[in-house]
C-alpha cells in the first residue's frame, strides 16, 4: 500500500494544529477540574441548612428527611448545569480556536517555507545555458539563509564547470575536425594523380573508409555532449514531419539491404530541439536498417503512446543483453561484423530522449529484432511557428 503523502507545508499544519488541540484540552480538563472542585457540594449544604435555627423548628420524623433531600437534589442540579455549561462552551471555544490555530498555522508555515520555495523555483528555471539564476536571500542569518547561500554557491560551480565544458567541446570540435579534413584531402589528391598505382588506390580507399569513420565518431562523441549538457532552447516540432524526413533518409540504405520500411503516422507535436530530435529517429531507423536481415522490415509508429515506437526484424537478441546496448560503444558480437556504425547510435537516442525530460525503453521482438519506444512528454502548444523538416 502507498503512503499518504503529504507536503511539508500540511505537515507543519497539522503539527501546529494538533499541539494546540492538546494544549487546549489539557486547560479545559484543569478548568473543569477546578471548577468542580469550588462548587458546593450536597454534603455541605445541608450541614450549613442544620446549623440555622429554623432547622430546629422542622419535624424530625419526616419534614428534615425531606429537607435533606430537597437540598440535595438542588444542590447536585445546580453542579450539574453549571458543569455541564462550562464544558459545552469550553468545547466549542476550543474548536473555533483550534480551526482559527490551523489556519493560522497554515500562514505561518507558509512563509517559514518561503525561501524553500524560492530555492525550488530557481532550480526549475535552471537550464545548461541559462545559469545565471541566483536565490540571494536576504533574510536573517538563520539555517534557511545557509541554506539557500550553500545553494547559491553551488550554482557558481556549475556554471563554472558548463563554461568550461562548453570551451572544451567548441575547441575539441575545431582540433579534431580540422586534422582529419586535412588527412582526407591529402588521401584524395594521392588518389587522383595520374601516376597513382592500384595498391595506393586500394590502400586510399581504406584510408578514407577509416577517415570517414573517426568523422562520424567525433560527430556522435559532440553531439552527445551536447545533449548530455540538456536544450539552450525549445520550440515547436512536428515529431511526424521528422519521421517522414528520417524514413526517406534511409531509404537507400534500406533498398540495399532489401528491408522494407512501413510507418504509421499520425500528428503529434512536442517542444525541444529540432536538430537533436531529428538525430533521435534517423538513428533509430537507420540502426533498425543496419540491424535487419534480408527481406527484413521496419515498422515505425508515430503520434500514439508512446510518441514513437520502431521495431525492426533481424537475429534474436537475449533479454539480458539488451540494457548493454544503451552504453557507449556497447555492441553485440553478431553486430560487431555488420555494422558499419560508431557504436554511439542508442546512447545518443537516450541522451536526446532525456534532453526532452523523456525516456527510451528496448525489449526483444518475438521472431528477433528489437521494438524501441520513445516517450516524450505531452505538451500544450500555442499556435506559432513549428519546425519539421530539418534541412
Amino acid at each position: 500500500m502507498t503512503a499518504l503523502r503529504l507536503s511539508v507545508r500540511t505537515r507543519l499544519t497539522a503539527w501546529y494544529g494538533g499541539l494546540f488541540l492538546l494544549a487546549g484540552t489539557a486547560l479545559l480538563v484543569t478548568n473543569y477540574v477546578l471548577v468542580a472542585a469550588t462548587l458546593p457540594q450536597a454534603g455541605t449544604a445541608i450541614a450549613a441548612a442544620k446549623a440555622l435555627p429554623a432547622y430546629e423548628e422542622i419535624p424530625v420524623q419526616s419534614g428534615r428527611t425531606e429537607v435533606a433531600q430537597t437540598i440535595e437534589t438542588t444542590v447536585q442540579d445546580y453542579r450539574d448545569s453549571v458543569l455541564g455549561t462550562l464544558l459545552l462552551q469550553s468545547i466549542i471555544a476550543l474548536v473555533i480556536t483550534v480551526v482559527l490555530a490551523v489556519g493560522l498555522g497554515w500562514l505561518m508555515a507558509s512563509r517559514v517555507l518561503e525561501p524553500l520555495h524560492s530555492i525550488t523555483r530557481t532550480a526549475h528555471q535552471l537550464e545548461a545555458d541559462n545559469m545565471n539564476r541566483r536565490i540571494n536571500h536576504d533574510g536573517p542569518d538563520d539555517e534557511l539563509k545557509d541554506l539557500a547561500d550553500t545553494f547559491d554557491g553551488m550554482l557558481d560551480r556549475l556554471a563554472g564547470a558548463f563554461d568550461s565544458q562548453k570551451r572544451f567541446v567548441a575547441n575539441a570540435s575545431h582540433e579534431l575536425r580540422t586534422p582529419l579534413a586535412v588527412q582526407r584531402t591529402l588521401i584524395e589528391v594521392a588518389m587522383g594523380a595520374p601516376d597513382a598505382s592500384p595498391d595506393l588506390a586500394r590502400l586510399g580507399k581504406h584510408l578514407l573508409d577509416t577517415n570517414e569513420r573517426s568523422e562520424k565518431l567525433i560527430d556522435g562523441l559532440l553531439l552527445l555532449a551536447r545533449s548530455d549538457r540538456g536544450l539552450s532552447s525549445r520550440v515547436p516540432v512536428r515529431l511526424h514531419e521528422v519521421v517522414e524526413d528520417a524514413v526517406e533518409s534511409c531509404s537507400d540504405l534500406a533498398a540495399e539491404r532489401d528491408v522494407k520500411i512501413t510507418r504509421s503516422s499520425r500528428s503529434r507535436v512536442v517542444v525541444g530541439d529540432p536538430v537533436l530530435l531529428s538525430h533521435l529517429v534517423t538513428n533509430l531507423v537507420r540502426n533498425a536498417v543496419l540491424y535487419n536481415r534480408p527481406g527484413g522490415s521496419v515498422r515505425v509508429d508515430v503520434g500514439g503512446e508512446p510518441a514513437l515506437k520502431v521495431v525492426n526484424t533481424g537475429e534474436p537478441i537475449p533479454a539480458e543483453l539488451v540494457p548493454g546496448l544503451f552504453e557507449p560503444f556497447r555492441r553485440l558480437r553478431t553486430e560487431r561484423l555488420a555494422s558499419t556504425g560508431t557504436g554511439l547510435g542508442l546512447s545518443l537516442v537516450r541522451s536526446i530522449a532525456a534532453a526532452h525530460h523523456g525516456s527510451v525503453s528496448a525489449r526483444p521482438h518475438e521472431g528477433g529484432g528489437l521494438v524501441l519506444q520513445v516517450n516524450l512528454p505531452v505538451t500544450d502548444v500555442r499556435p506559432g511557428p513549428m519546425y519539421g523538416k530539418i534541412g
